[in-house]
């Protein structure tokens, strides 16, 4: 992902030239994954000249299980020449590669020693009578290592309160007679147990520990080298690390020494602190605090920066999904070359706004996410219209790169369907509405290249308090051991929803990250409730008033003056800002399913404005700022606007005509069938034999005759939502995001006039210009409408006797998920009676 060049500002005229035709760079990625990894090169070739054609930018690899018996094992000879050849052929077609540093998630494989496998501290808790015992410490289970052994009086009904070590004796502890019930506390560190998950063939075995850099060091020689001596760095943007899930690893060898250097006094006295307060809840919010600040350091200095260090000595940049466990901090990210985040909702602290903090504190001009990762679950469901407003989420939460989830390798010859990840998306041209895709990523790249343009701006800085959430982690707790997921639920979803509806943007600022911070950074750091600064925002924040901003709390927020004042204000329109030497640019996002018509007021000194269409690139409108800007947005729909020393001119036509004339007399053609009469709306699912069908339809009409000269607007009907908006769950696997139900068109429509095509629509508004093929006399209006291919995944039983046969096979690497709802909600066909627009 190439960087803007700060000492390069652009002009309104090269912004204007980027915006209209973007670069290939600036395009939505996928994921690229190999079951397997066997595949072919006949349809390796087939799949990114696909891929290129439809506008997508590159792919990322991943090697996950197999779905049919393994030709090719990971790592071998036959797969690393297939990688090379597939990245040469990329080249050729213009698209990036990057490689995913191992197989499946996270990082392991049969390499893995066992004294580098990922670890955890794992409590025995037993109650005791006053008799004198021994107890031995020889493990029970293979891995297990005993750590420590602790003695205190009472019940285990209650927490002691005079916990004491007690010594070892060889391969023994020799618990004293004492008086009453008493607990003895065993510490045992144990192989986490975690494999691979959807590992390939030949990459099965451990997860690493992350926390030792010998474990990382022996990862990198066993898959990284082949990998890059496979492929060089000349043919790679990236290498890349997926989220990090090494669960429940909260232990390493090292760990004891590591915590006494650091933190100036010993751990195994103070360890079983993190299985209980004991009578001293201070003393055990400093030990866990501490504890948990080793780990992540051990993280950043054992893991990232040496992947990294390894990754420049290779020449390439390393990218990292840097959240999870261990317990990344969002400064952890300074670490990395690339940034990547993962998750919607432009009004909860995501994944994705942990990483968008950490590239504007850090400076990284691109910020990726990976989009669309559970996207209107199960695959194939996904619409267009889903994508667009996903990914209109991920840039209003700062983001300015894709990573689309993704892309399944399938055989031409595979039965059903094909191939597919057990995961929603199924983002390849197997989906009828694939006629779409080009104008979508068209519409992706424009904004994306937009928002890599001069500065983020945002607001308020909101205060991460490292040590409070170090010491509220722990699963002995209760807790987890992921920082980002433990910040939000300190923070709270609803304070940063407040500082997005009040006209405001954020950022993310933990402990670390105030070192270095300009004190103008931000007009205003947001402390939340019950948090105490440490010594070092503290500073910060005297800097800050010095320099005229303001320490506010979530009651105190609307003293701020909002960025982008919105009239009324409106729950779902959201903003991203962006500063350029000469302009500053906003992207405005309808959000929701209504059309919203609101007054929006940028905080500029500028006099002048455009707004700029992100789906065609036409300037809409213009003019001065004084009364500000009328807006007006159908649902998902995004509009960009521009202030500074800008002109009038030329705008597009943006009105339709207001004459409404219905068409009638339609007939439809399915396929090779004849066409037939039609009564509009027409749903497929209401007809049995169309029910299941997967592709397109074909409508004709013929057009009325209109007056001379006179503009004519094909309209298929607004978007209406119903009693289902959309609900991000609603039964679903994970963080399913989906648009409302309420399209006109089911999914996507190719329009043309005697036989020429004049544009595919998939989201509001859903409107073609025909006035020049009608001026040239143009009858026959025809409207091919395309599906999701959820329909047929609905009856197709191939891909469960697939999975079945790999689970007998290879054992339990993965399963589908609720294939059972495929049909849900399914609308497909031409949904509302169209109309012409004449005037």
């Amino acid at each position: 992902m190439s960087h803007p060049d700060p000492s390069r500002p652009l002009d309104l005229a090269a912004l204007r030239a980027g915006f209209v035709d973007p670069p290939r760079e600036a395009a939505p990625m996928m994921r690229w994954w190999w079951f397997g990894p066997s595949v072919e090169r006949g349809e390796l070739d087939r799949e990114l000249t696909a891929m290129a054609a439809a506008g997508i930018g590159g792919v990322e690899i991943a090697y996950v299980y197999p779905l049919a018996p393994a030709t090719i094992r990971f790592l071998s000879p036959e797969f690393l020449a297939d990688l090379r050849w597939a990245a040469e052929r990329a080249r050729a077609l213009g698209l990036r590669v990057d490689l995913t540093l191992g197989s499946g998630w996270s990082f392991g494989g049969p390499h893995v020693s066992p004294e580098h496998a990922a670890r955890r501290l794992w409590w025995d808790r037993r109650e005791i009578g006053p008799a004198a015992l021994t107890v031995s410490t020889v493990a029970g289970f293979p891995g297990d290592r005993f750590v420590a052994a602790y003695l205190g009086s009472g019940s285990r009904q209650e927490e002691s309160d005079d916990v004491v070590q007690l010594a070892t004796d060889g391969d023994r502890v020799r618990v004293p007679a004492g008086a009453g019930p008493r607990q003895l506390l065993l510490a045992w560190s144990r192989p986490t147990g975690q494999n691979v998950k959807r590992a390939a063939a030949g990459a099965e075995g451990p997860v690493f520990d992350h926390y030792a850099a010998e474990a990382t060091a022996e990862h990198l020689a066993a898959v990284g080298d082949p990998l890059l001596d496979a492929v060089p760095a000349a043919l790679l943007g990236s290498v890349f690390c997926d989220s990090l899930e090494v669960y429940e690893a909260d232990w390493t060898p090292a760990l004891p020494e590591e915590f006494e250097r650091r933190c100036g006094y010993p751990l195994l006295p103070e360890l079983y602190r993190l299985a209980g307060d004991h009578g001293d809840a201070e003393r055990a919010r400093r030990v866990r605090a501490d504890l948990h600040r080793t780990l992540s350091r051990l993280y950043e200095e054992h893991f990232v920066v040496p992947v990294r260090d390894w990754a420049r000595r290779r020449g390439v940049p390393f990218r990292i999904q840097g959240y999870g466990t261990p317990p990344a901090l969002v400064s952890s990210y300074r670490h990395a070359d690339l940034i990547e985040g993962e998750g919607w909702g432009w009004k909860r602290l995501t994944q994705t706004r942990w990483a968008s903090s950490a590239a504007h504190r850090y400076g990284r001009p691109v910020v990726s996410s990976e989009i669309w990762t559970w996207v209107h679950s199960p695959s194939f469901r996904a619409t267009p219209l889903d994508l667009l407003g996903e990914a209109h989420e991920h840039l209003l939460l700062g983001i300015n790169a894709f990573v689309g989830h993704g892309w399944p390798y399938s055989p031409s010859d595979a039965p059903g369907l094909g191939w597919m990840f057990y995961a929603a998306g199924a983002l390849d041209d197997r989906n009828p509405w694939w006629p779409a895709m080009p104008s979508l990523t068209r519409r992706l790249s424009r904004l994306c290249w937009l928002l890599r343009q001069g500065e983020p701006v945002a607001d308020v800085a909101v205060y991460v308090p490292t040590e409070e959430v170090f010491a509220r982690m722990g699963t002995a707790q209760g807790g987890s051991l992921d920082a980002w997921r433990e910040t939000r639920a300190l923070i709270g979803d609803a304070v940063v929803g407040a500082i997005r509806e009040a006209g405001l943007d954020y950022d993310l600022v933990d402990d670390d990250g105030f070192a270095g911070l300009e004190a103008d950074r931000y007009r205003a750091l947001l402390v939340p409730d019950g948090c105490v600064l440490s010594a070092g925002a503290a500073h910060w924040a005297e800097q800050l008033t010095a320099a005229g901003g303001q320490v506010i709390t979530p009651d105190t927020l609307d003293e701020l003056e909002p960025d982008l004042l919105i009239t009324p204000r409106v729950a779902a329109l959201g903003h991203v800002h962006r500063r350029l030497a000469d302009v500053d640019v906003w992207l405005v996002v309808n959000t929701g399913p209504d059309r919203l018509t609101a007054t929006v007021r940028p905080r500029t000194n500028a006099d002048r404005w455009q707004s700029w269409d992100p789906a065609t690139a036409a300037v809409t409108r213009a003019g001065t700022l004084a009364d500000g800007i009328a807006i007006e947005l159908e649902a998902y729909q995004a509009v960009v606007i521009i202030t500074g020393d800008v002109d009038d001119g030329p705008v597009a036509v943006a009105d339709p005509p207001a004459e409404r004339v219905t068409l009638g007399d339609w007939t439809v053609a399915v396929e090779d069938e004849p066409p037939r009469p039609v009564g509009l709306p027409h749903r497929w699912e209401d007809e049995p034999v169309l029910r299941h069908h997967a592709g397109s339809a074909v409508y004709r009409t013929t057009l009325p005759p209109v007056p001379a000269g006179a503009r004519v607007v094909l309209d298929l009907g607004p978007f209406v939502p119903g009693d289902d908006r959309g609900s991000d769950q609603d039964g679903m696997v994970g963080p399913s995001y989906r648009v409302a139900e309420g399209a006109p068109v089911g999914v996507a429509a190719r329009v043309g006039v005697d036989g020429v095509e004049l544009g595919v629509i998939w989201a509001p508004p859903y409107r073609v210009d025909l006035t020049t093929a009608v001026a040239t006399g143009g009858r026959v209006l025809e409207i091919e409408v395309f599906n999701t291919a959820a329909n047929a995944l609905a009856v197709d039983e191939e891909i469960l006797a697939l999975a079945a046969a790999a689970e007998a096979r290879d054992g339990r690497r993965f399963r589908m998920q609720q294939l059972d709802r495929a049909m849900d909600g399914a609308r497909s066909g031409l949904l509302a009676v169209p109309t012409l627009l004449v005037g």
